[in-house]
């Protein structure tokens, strides 16, 4: 339990409902009952049930009114941080939420360092490592599906699937230590069954950070770039996607000059698209600049749609441009115009010279094909990352680095298995332990707590 009482603003600054300032600590309660005169007489807050609220007023040093406001109290441990927890709701606004902060801290109460409340209730035990690690997933998620994989994770789906494993390794361990413990009782150890549980704890590590890449695609998104020659339909197709008019739509070729990025919602994938200039030939040079920056653009990307005019038909321009893609997994090729009636690319030509390739037939203007590009961008990026167990989990990078050393310790053992005394093996079974233990906090060193909490914003 921490000695001192930390408080910060854990709403956005800015124009709104209400703003909250937040407090927790031993004595919080007695703290701002000293700056808040209830409206009603009798309210004090220190003898109000938890988890009421209060309407009243918060105080300056004058006993003039600084903000009329809502307060609640929680008392520990049936609190966020597990501490006695005092919530201030202000109005919404800057200045309002600002001067209420400033009151609480000249009463001694210190300025909370980025995350940490939710540290203080990790250290207090209302949430382990990973669980606390969904809380910026849960504010950084960007579609639905990202942070329905948040809420299971703080829910403690990832936790009790970690906890497997490591009751796997328990038993395979406890079989270990029995046969050097008990030797003359229980006879030779049973390779076989150790090898089992081993085996079955890494191909669980296996299965979750194969999940967890899966993860990172709902989590993180992916970049998208759309590109071809001039007008052939790249930023009408940017429109489209986006369900509005982001990109201006001309006949005149070249219309585009910059990289225009928008993210948008692809099958529950946060996907920022990148509309480029069309590439050619061109004198023109600020033209020449918005060129280089789509080419940069196109190899940085994780996915690229090509886009043909079905009308102009295949011409060199279209091949130079698709020559010059790397990686042919990664294209998608879009014909458009599909509903216009001259079609001068027909299928025996993209067979010809895109046999390699996903196609999609498409007419921006009429919405045709659109929903097709959007599964087909969901089926590209998630190919090979769904496990027939539907296991689904965000895995961190902190999280990732901990399973992989947990199975490489698992990985010696089952090489070591029958070849080394048994004492020896002992060695990475404890290691593979510790590594998992410390994927939900225990036995964590001060630096890696900190490295899980730097990332959260002040007030959370």
């Amino acid at each position: 339990m921490y000695d001192d009482i930390i408080g910060a603003i854990s709403t956005p600054l800015g124009e709104g409902g209400i703003a909250i300032v937040r407090v927790s600590g031993e004595g919080a309660i007695e703290k701002i009952n000293k700056v808040f005169q209830p409206r009603a007489p009798g309210k004090d807050l220190r003898s109000r049930k938890p988890f009421t609220l209060t309407l009243g007023y918060i105080k300056d040093e004058e006993q003039g009114i600084l903000d009329e406001v809502l307060v609640s109290i929680m008392k520990s441990p049936r609190s966020y941080t597990g501490e006695e927890m005092v919530e201030i709701n202000c109005h919404g606004g800057a200045l309002a939420a600002k001067r209420c902060l400033q009151r609480v801290l000249s009463l001694g109460i210190r300025l909370a360092q980025p995350g940490e409340f939710t540290q203080r209730a990790f250290l207090n035990g209302k949430m382990d490592a990973v669980q606390a690690e969904a809380v910026i997933d849960i504010i950084r998620a960007k579609t639905e599906r990202g942070l329905k994989l948040a809420l299971k994770q703080m829910e403690g789906k990832n936790s009790q699937y970690i906890k497997s494993l490591e009751d796997l390794l328990l038993e395979a361990n406890m079989l270990l230590e029995a046969s050097l413990d008990f030797s003359e009782d229980i006879g030779d150890l049973d390779y076989r069954r150790v090898r089992e549980l081993m085996e079955s704890s890494r191909d669980g590590i296996d299965k979750m950070l194969r999940a967890g890449e899966l993860g990172d695609v709902y989590k993180e998104g992916i970049s998208v770039a759309i590109c071809g020659k001039p007008n052939v339909g790249k930023s009408s197709l940017l429109n489209a996607l986006l369900r509005k008019e982001r990109a201006i739509v001309t006949d005149v070729p070249g219309t585009t000059r910059d990289v225009i990025e928008e993210y948008v919602n692809i099958q529950g994938i946060p996907v920022k698209i990148i509309d480029t200039a069309g590439i050619r030939d061109t004198s023109d040079l600020v033209e020449k600049i918005g060129i280089d920056k789509a080419r940069q653009a196109i190899s940085e990307a994780d996915l690229v749609v090509l886009v043909l005019d079905v009308e102009a038909g295949m011409t060199e321009e279209d091949m130079n441009i698709y020559r010059s893609l790397e990686k042919q997994e990664r294209i998608i090729l879009l014909i458009n115009k599909d509903d216009l009636m001259a079609k001068n690319i027909k299928q025996k030509d993209i067979e010809r010279h895109f046999s390699s390739l996903d196609v999609i037939w498409a007419s921006t203007k009429d919405d045709i094909g659109i929903q097709s590009l959007a599964e087909m961008i969901e089926k590209k990026v998630t190919a090979g990352l769904a496990d027939n167990e539907q296991l689904e989990f965000t895995v961190s990078l902190r999280q990732k680095e901990l399973l992989k050393e947990a199975r490489q310790y698992i990985q010696e053992v089952l090489e070591a298995l029958e070849l080394v005394p048994m004492d020896c093996l002992g060695v990475d079974m404890q290691n593979a332990l510790i590594s998992l233990g410390q994927l939900t906090g225990r036995d964590l060193k001060e630096e890696s707590i900190d490295r899980i909490f730097r990332e959260f914003c002040i007030g959370k």
